[in-house]
């Protein structure tokens, strides 16, 4: 109820502070009009140049979308023209930016007939040659902050700002507006902010690139730089350069001006305007306060109504915050798995075993009940689901809930219905529906997922057991990871960079992890360039065991790749459709995760640049490491081997591991 009233005040605040502003002109940053070709005032192009411009300007514009392309006249005269607002700033700023544009571009580009001007909350263009659906990458500028990143944290800069910029494009890329913004954390009281957008008429594919090659010419060293191009723009600061709270609603309020902008004086109303405004804050306001009381009422009677008539859990992702809202009766969970049935088994690993379970209003969830060997005590135990079930990302599993019943131990998942990926890929009639482009996309999944989990989740989480099985398919085919921060959940030690208790499953287990209990997120990247490997190929590691002289799948991987025949990897049912220089530069990107010193392996934010961008040159690799093990006997109701080092007790197998073989 208390956030709910908090959200209430808060909008009202905003709006009625963002309401009464007064439009700024806009901040100018920077113009480009090429003197190639000219035109004369009494020109028909200077006719029909007017009349694109006043179309722009026009009260019918598109302010509320922040993008419009018109044109006027017939060729040779013919003039094609379009601004594009900032994805933050309101319709009110963006038709106050263009106006203020149209304005300036005559006085800016008196002759040209070829203009873009750049502003903090808009662009404005127009061109005598068809510029729509087409990608520019000329007439921009470069921006820096004046202030250097100290020397010794350049490298881990780059690789947060490269890594949290190149999400962003995909992102932005994928979406009808071609804007996005993204976070991340730099330092314990430093946030980076980044912010990239497309005109909405290019392609996604014409978008990513033209964003990619904007982050990538923007020098990383600085604390913060910008790079305008008229198709696309990419922004990065250490401070919140854009607003937020516009981003989060439906109806962004105006923005307020940068804090280095002097105030200026509004542009004069035409006819009654300042006594009309006046008169609709007197109208909207009490609406606006009346609609929010009704929403407060609204909620607190909800929020009764639920504590009283509920008799199955409701979960909802945003409430999730404490351990009274992710607790749920264990009867209930037990009913909905009908008494942990066997016939409602639907998979099994080294925590435990995994039930389907539905509850009476219909909701289908996947209930893990934890093996009975975790040392921790119950309030320890429930904090650390509470953090784990904070960690939201859509390729992720959710963690909806958690139930303690003596020596019982229950964690509730959303239900993933296309099971995991080991079922599709590893069986022959099933792997035809793994086309190449299916399995380019979970390999971009994953890779994110574990980025998040790596960076930009609120603590760093390291998996510990990335495997085929611990991937789950959605409805749509898209990864999703299971049993990340089982760590923290299961009481074993996530912060030492050694550990007594070695959890992971056998081909996955970098070798410094399985041989001296040695983990980092390094480990991670190992286990996720077996993966990818597998997902190549269609392949299990182990299934290579003494074959050929090849201990496992890397070490054949390594044959083919120094023999330059590395395609005789692809898995026969995708070869013949799949893009070979994508498929061969994942195979590299594997070969790269694989390698034995774990400084050589690339970062998360490096492997998601490789996978996104196609301009990134990526290093050769050295030969992989791998260890060699005794072959262990399968567990008929496990697939994957989880294994230990030294006789120290795991949860499925004991299985001891030898030396590691220098290569």
């Amino acid at each position: 109820m208390c956030s709910c009233i908090s959200f209430i005040f808060l909008f009202l605040f905003s709006f009625l502070t963002n309401f009464t502003v007064s439009a700024q002109n806009p901040n100018f940053i920077y113009h480009a009009c090429p003197n190639t070709t000219t035109y004369s005032r009494n020109s028909t192009y200077f006719t029909n140049l007017r009349t694109l411009l006043s179309s722009l300007s026009s009260h019918n514009a598109s302010y509320s979308t922040g993008f419009q392309n018109a044109t006027a006249g017939q060729a040779p005269d013919k003039v094609t023209g379009l601004f594009l607002c900032r994805g933050d700033v309101s319709p009110e700023v963006c038709r106050s930016c263009v106006a203020f544009s149209v304005n300036e571009t005559l006085n800016r580009c008196p002759n040209e007939s070829e203009a873009v001007l750049y502003y903090d909350e808009c662009m404005l263009r127009y061109s005598h040659r068809n510029i729509l659906s087409t990608v520019t990458l000329k007439g921009g500028a470069i921006m820096l902050n004046s202030n250097n990143i100290s020397s010794n944290q350049v490298d881990r800069f780059k690789d947060l700002v490269s890594s949290t910029m190149n999400q962003a494009a995909v992102e932005a890329a994928s979406s009808p507006r071609k804007f996005y913004t993204r976070k991340a954390n730099w330092t314990a009281i430093q946030t980076l902010y980044g912010l990239v957008q497309c005109t909405p008429d290019l392609t996604s594919v014409d978008c990513l690139s033209c964003l990619q090659q904007s982050i990538n010419g923007i020098p990383l060293y600085r604390s913060g730089g910008r790079l305008l191009w008229p198709s696309c723009n990419s922004r990065y600061e250490l401070y919140a350069f854009y607003n937020e709270t516009a981003i989060r609603t439906s109806s962004p309020p105006p923005r307020l001006p940068p804090a280095s902008t002097p105030p200026v004086s509004s542009p004069p109303q035409h006819g009654k305007g300042g006594k009309s405004g006046v008169l609709l804050v007197a109208i909207v306001v009490p609406i606006t306060v009346a609609v929010l009381l009704f929403i407060a009422g609204y909620c607190f009677l909800a929020k009764r109504a639920k504590k009283t008539y509920d008799t199955a859990p409701a979960f909802d992702g945003d409430d999730m915050t404490t351990i009274e809202s992710l607790q749920l009766d264990y009867k209930i969970v037990q009913a909905a798995t009908n008494d942990y049935s066997e016939n409602n088994k639907i998979g099994r690993g080294g925590f435990g075993e995994v039930y389907k379970g539905t509850f009476s209003n219909g909701t289908e969830v996947a209930v893990k009940r934890l093996s009975k060997s975790s040392r921790q005590g119950d309030t320890e135990f429930k904090n650390e689901v509470v953090v784990v079930a904070k960690l939201q990302h859509r390729n992720l599993v959710k963690l909806l809930g958690f139930s303690l019943e003596r020596e019982e131990r229950i964690l509730v998942y959303e239900y993933v219905p296309n099971k995991s990926l080991d079922y599709f890929l590893f069986d022959p009639a099933k792997q035809g529906q793994l086309d190449w482009t299916r399995r380019y996309k979970i390999i971009g999944g994953i890779a994110r997922g574990i980025l998040y989990l790596h960076q930009d989740s609120r603590l760093t989480i390291i998996h510990r057991d990335l495997k085929a099985s611990n991937i789950l398919l959605d409805a749509d085919m898209n990864p999703k990871i299971a049993d990340f921060g089982m760590a923290r959940i299961f009481g074993m030690d996530q912060t030492q960079e050694n550990t007594s208790r070695i959890v992971g499953t056998y081909g996955y287990m970098s070798p410094e992890y399985a041989m001296r209990g040695q983990f980092s997120m390094k480990s991670d990247v190992y286990s996720f360039g077996v993966l990818v490997l597998e997902i190549i190929s269609g392949k299990k590691n182990s299934s290579f065991y003494e074959t050929d002289g090849t201990h496992d799948l890397v070490t054949y991987a390594w044959k083919l790749w120094s023999k330059e025949t590395a395609l005789d990897l692809v898995d026969p049912t995708i070869v013949d459709n799949c893009q070979k220089s994508e498929v061969v530069r994942c195979i590299h990107i594997g070969l790269l995760c694989v390698q034995e010193d774990p400084a050589e392996r690339p970062t998360f934010s490096t492997i998601f640049v490789m996978l996104t961008s196609n301009t990134v040159t990526l290093p050769v690799p050295r030969q992989p490491g791998f260890f060699v093990q005794s072959r262990p006997e399968k567990d008929p109701l496990d697939s994957d081997q989880s294994t230990t080092t030294k006789s120290i007790p795991t949860s499925v197998n004991d299985v001891s591991i030898t030396d590691l073989y220098p290569r």
